[in-house]
């Protein structure tokens, strides 16, 4: 009797602590021991907001212990609305200023993480794994995630990873299956669709640098733009992720379509950004999209913006499943025709209704107008 009481108990101490722990596999491939319920998150990136608010109900950054400001530094309007619905997001403790790289890990084990969620980058250096060493030996669980580098590949795994440590599993598919839904239809579509591809140059942060023009290639939203039946520009040129057109490539290409990026808002950085995103008209939008490309003479001068067929589009775009949306944008704009029943808006104020705990606002793209 006296041993039987004592292997029920010792099995209801085992099933307690396998209870408070179990293992996922990270977008890496590393298996890590999480905990079941985790309650002190770091996250490489505020950014990561976006993800989380598709996932936790009410305030998602309600678990969220420590992390970078890039939201607020990058996304002032999100941010504003975030913290202005959910108060308590702005007394999170800011732990750098742009990204995890510039993390002091005295400073971050203050904090009495347990788990830390990082992101995966384009360009990658030593000091993250050196920081991740040093959380694991402090026993601190560290997994990765990536929502902005093999978007195709990664963004349901990342979602349903996020999912599971979490424990939204529900949530996160039912957000995958919203994903997948749309992307299934511009995939479709094109598979049958046999003329020509229309050539796109894609120009990363339009008005913020002097240089002409960066732009992504292989991977991020240059992935996006083939998947989307666009003929890249910058694809024989740029071997990686990201990296710069110079101006006789762009000239030479003279591309049927031209994109630009950018984020900037009411409370932008400078008055020459490109306004889109939360908080920014339509007219907001399409007044900074004219201003800054009649400032260069070069993007002037292509057929793509004379035959209006040049548009901008929210930067944020690149590192949020939100980018389903950015797809339908880019369809629409290479086949008007072949996907004139597509409605990205819609789209996107669907998102927000059905998964995210804010209201729809804002201008996220908008056409080149000529006025």
């Amino acid at each position: 009797m006296r041993n039987s009481l004592i292997l029920l108990l010792l099995s209801l101490w085992f099933g307690v602590f396998s209870a408070q722990a179990k293992t996922v596999t990270d977008i890496t491939g590393r298996q890590v021991v999480v905990p079941d319920n985790p309650q002190r998150i770091v996250v490489g990136e505020s950014r990561m907001l976006y993800t989380l608010a598709l996932l936790e109900p009410g305030n998602p950054a309600q678990r969220i212990v420590g992390w970078p400001a890039d939201l607020a530094r990058f996304d002032a309007q999100s941010w504003q609305r975030y913290t202005q619905k959910f108060p308590q997001i702005a007394a999170i403790p800011v732990i750098s200023g742009n990204n995890f790289r510039q993390v002091n890990i005295e400073s971050l084990l203050q904090l009495k993480p347990d788990l830390v969620i990082l992101a995966r980058y384009a360009r990658e250096d030593g000091d993250n794994d050196l920081l991740v060493s040093a959380l694991n030996k402090a026993g601190v669980a560290v997994i990765y995630v990536d929502l902005r580098i093999d978007l195709l590949n990664n963004t349901v795994p990342s979602v349903r990873l996020l999912g599971e440590v979490l424990n939204r599993q529900q949530r996160a598919e039912q957000f995958i299956a919203f994903y997948q839904q749309h992307m299934a239809v511009i995939q479709q579509r094109l598979a049958s669709y046999q003329g020509a591809k229309p050539k796109v140059m894609l120009h990363l942060h339009l008005g913020r640098r002097d240089t002409c023009c960066t732009t992504a290639a292989h991977g991020n939203l240059g992935d996006l733009l083939t998947f989307a039946g666009g003929d890249n520009i910058a694809n024989a040129s740029v071997k990686g992720v990201y990296g710069e057109l110079n101006p006789e490539t762009i000239l030479s290409a003279n591309p049927d379509v031209y994109l630009a990026t950018g984020m900037a808002g009411p409370q932008g950085k400078r008055l020459s950004d490109l306004s889109l995103g939360p908080q920014v008209s339509p007219q907001e939008a399409a007044d900074s999209f004219r201003r800054l490309i009649a400032k260069q003479p070069m993007l002037a001068s292509l057929q793509a913006v004379k035959n209006h067929r040049a548009w901008s589009v929210w930067h944020n775009f690149y590192l949020s499943p939100y980018h389903v949306v950015l797809v339908e944008v880019f369809a629409k704009a290479f086949y008007p025709d072949l996907f004139a029943d597509i409605n990205p808006q819609q789209t996107f104020q669907q998102l927000y209704q059905q998964f995210l705990p804010l209201p729809f606002s804002g201008t996220y793209w908008s056409q080149l107008d000529n006025e």
